[in-house]
């Protein structure tokens, strides 16, 4: 199948502003019928004319309803390659593969609880190394390179505590060392921040969540401007084959159209439950990029557009987080984020539970931590709906 690449007034997709880029950026229409919606192509081979003749041989190997969610994301997150695979733990795990036995990794301290169980259950057992440390210290990050360090790999926003690293920072320093900088921006979305622009190496997204945005398709991206990296990147993904299938590929695609629009909702929703949640006598602790208190106020404001629309808190001693969560009514106790919905967990028992409680204490990643993803709904809804849910506490 041809498609086609926009070009609008002269200017090529990667020019335009980001709204426009999700509606036209990537390959956005079917030049042959003219379909405006990428069609599911459900096929596993194709039909070769002649030897080597058809652009398509299989569709683990390729296929062009993934092709254009793969250009897509490229597009918006401005590099020069971009991978679809069957998830967000899919897409790390390919990363990862770039390694290999005796390799050595400095990773964030906070990182989500899918990735640590990887790590510790997976890599480890493989020969890999890896130290944990908080990637908002450039020293200490320093000081764990070793001969053996390929890599630097780290989430900003965090997940659950939202820490903020100054990712320019980062990349730099990884490329003092000859290493590569690699982060997982599922937290921030392309729409917040850009890291190909402050000089990470690779990019990768659990799209399950606010790309997707529809709590219905399960997928990773990973993104990179870097030729060579692509190639490997590439033979990874069809040596591996953890792709993402077509249905899910158009799916995904459909849900990135309008991520401009969520995100504008999730993040002016976000700031009125912050400062709902600030003035609670019952919060003892929040966590928030946008809160002028935060120590990483000045990075993140520095190169996020807007400071996400995540927010976790603790509550006061004595309260307890499972009551809490379990008498909403409007916002859904769930896994994941990035939803229209608003969705709420308690990490501890839910998405970091596989982290032993040792290691999650360091880590600050305390009991009675709260994680809410701000949907979409109507705030005054919400707000009601925490304010039921703390009058409850008192019960």
């Amino acid at each position: 199948m041809m498609m086609i690449r926009l070009t609008i007034n002269g200017k090529e997709d990667t020019d335009m502003e980001f709204d426009t880029q999700l509606l036209h950026g990537g390959i956005s229409e079917d030049e042959r019928t003219g379909a405006m919606s990428i069609p599911i192509y459900n096929a596993s081979t194709f039909h070769q004319p002649k030897l080597g003749q058809n652009q398509y041989e299989y569709s683990r190997s390729g296929n062009p309803t993934r092709e254009a969610v793969e250009s897509l994301i490229a597009t918006i997150e401005h590099g020069t390659a971009g991978f679809a695979f069957a998830s967000g733990l899919a897409a790390i795990s390919t990363v990862f593969n770039l390694f290999q036995s005796g390799d050595h990794m400095v990773i964030g301290d906070d990182v989500y609880g899918g990735t640590f169980r990887m790590v510790d259950a997976v890599f480890k057992r493989m020969g890999m190394t890896f130290t944990i440390v908080d990637t908002r210290n450039l020293a200490a990050v320093e000081a764990a390179i070793t001969p053996a360090t390929k890599a630097i790999y780290l989430e900003s926003p965090t997940n659950p505590l939202l820490k903020i690293t100054d990712i320019e920072a980062i990349a730099t320093l990884a490329h003092k060392h000859d290493l590569l900088a690699i982060i997982d921006n599922t937290f921030a979305s392309p729409y917040i921040q850009k890291p190909l622009d402050m000089g990470v190496d690779i990019v990768i997204h659990s799209a399950s969540k606010y790309l997707g945005g529809h709590s219905d398709v399960i997928a990773g991206l990973v993104v990179t401007k870097d030729p060579e990296l692509g190639e490997r990147i590439g033979y990874l993904q069809n040596a591996l084959g953890g792709i993402l299938a077509p249905q899910e590929s158009w799916l995904l695609q459909r849900g990135m159209k309008t991520l401009g629009l969520r995100m504008r909702a999730h993040l002016a929703n976000a700031e009125a439950v912050f400062a709902f949640l600030k003035a609670r006598p019952e919060v003892a602790k929040i966590y928030y990029p946008g809160d002028p208190d935060n120590p990483d106020y000045a990075v993140a404001k520095k190169q996020m557009h807007g400071f996400g629309a995540m927010i976790s808190f603790e509550l006061q001693p004595g309260l307890s987080p499972v009551t809490f969560v379990e008498q909403l009514k409007v916002i859904t106790l769930a896994e994941s984020l990035g939803a229209l919905e608003s969705l709420i967990e308690v990490p501890a028992l839910m998405t970091h539970g596989a982290i032993p409680r040792e290691v999650r204490l360091q880590s600050g990643i305390q009991d009675e931590l709260i994680r809410l993803s701000v949907g979409v709904e109507d705030k005054d809804d919400l707000l009601a709906d925490l304010t039921q849910a703390f009058d409850g506490l008192k019960k």
